[in-house]
């Protein structure tokens, strides 16, 4: 059962052959093999799924089983887990039509996902062991056509994931550069501060220096050089000076000043 690719319409479609390794293989896996076949005739492509699993349950090594379980995911577009069976049976295989096809058919799941570099490999791979293979030939030629075509126009398949990688690359450096820039800034702003306090502490130290110094230059009271008999001289003054002081301002006011007896 191999999966051709028709032209122009890049539809895959199953051609069922006469599957003797599967239907003469020894084991009891071979009734689900028969009953996958039979469902996937009438396109029931996850019944006939479920019965090759069984039949690999009982025997994993069956290349048919493998390759069958292959063509059923392939026709549900499962092309990666397809892409796997096609690998086993490819392993298990002992005729060269069933390894031709599996590479035939492991070419058609790169073709599908746009991966024209893989599926080259694989249809050269098929024609190696199979120079008549028409279909895989004309696979081939469409395969290497729409490579160059990627090639020319500079996009597409895998150069674009290529290229969406490095987009991912740039952005990721981007928001290095991005994050860097906010450190430096906050480290910046940070020192700025800093900066600023020790600023404000040295003013307030020299403003506290200063202050100190002028009430170190500010002079001492000195104590009075004046000898007691002065001080009392002084005092005995200034109390005769006030006594004639308040007898003025108490005639000012009309009092009645009493005259001191000369005795």
């Amino acid at each position: 059962m191999k999966l051709q690719l028709i032209k122009y319409g890049f539809i895959c479609i199953a051609v069922l052959t006469s599957l003797t390794a599967g239907a003469q293989q020894k084991g009891s896996g071979n009734k689900y093999i028969r009953k996958g076949n039979e469902l996937y005739s009438k396109q029931q492509f996850a019944d006939a799924e479920a019965n090759y699993k069984k039949a690999l349950e009982q025997n994993a090594q069956s290349a048919a089983g493998n390759y069958n379980l292959g063509n059923s995911l392939y026709k549900q577009k499962r092309y990666e887990e397809a892409r796997n069976q096609y690998a086993n049976s490819l392993k298990l295989a002992e005729k060269k039509d069933m390894k031709s096809d599996a590479d035939y058919n492991i070419g058609n799941t790169f073709m599908e996902d746009k991966k024209w570099e893989e599926s080259i490999k694989s249809y050269k791979q098929a024609l190696k062991i199979n120079p008549n293979d028409e279909d895989a030939r004309y696979n081939l030629a469409y395969a290497q056509a729409m490579l160059k075509k990627q090639q020319q126009q500079g996009g597409g398949g895998d150069n674009k994931d290529k290229n969406k990688d490095k987009d991912k690359d740039k952005d990721k450096k981007d928001q290095n550069k991005d994050q860097n820039k906010d450190q430096n800034k906050d480290q910046q702003n940070k020192d700025k501060d800093k900066q600023d306090k020790d600023k404000d502490q040295q003013n307030k130290d020299q403003q506290d220096k200063d202050k100190q110094n002028q009430e170190q230059q500010k002079p001492e009271p000195q104590p009075s050089k004046m000898s007691k008999q002065e001080a009392e001289r002084l005092l005995q003054a200034l109390g005769q000076e006030e006594k004639k002081l308040q007898d003025k301002t108490k005639k000012a006011k009309g009092q009645v000043v009493p005259v001191e007896k000369d005795w």
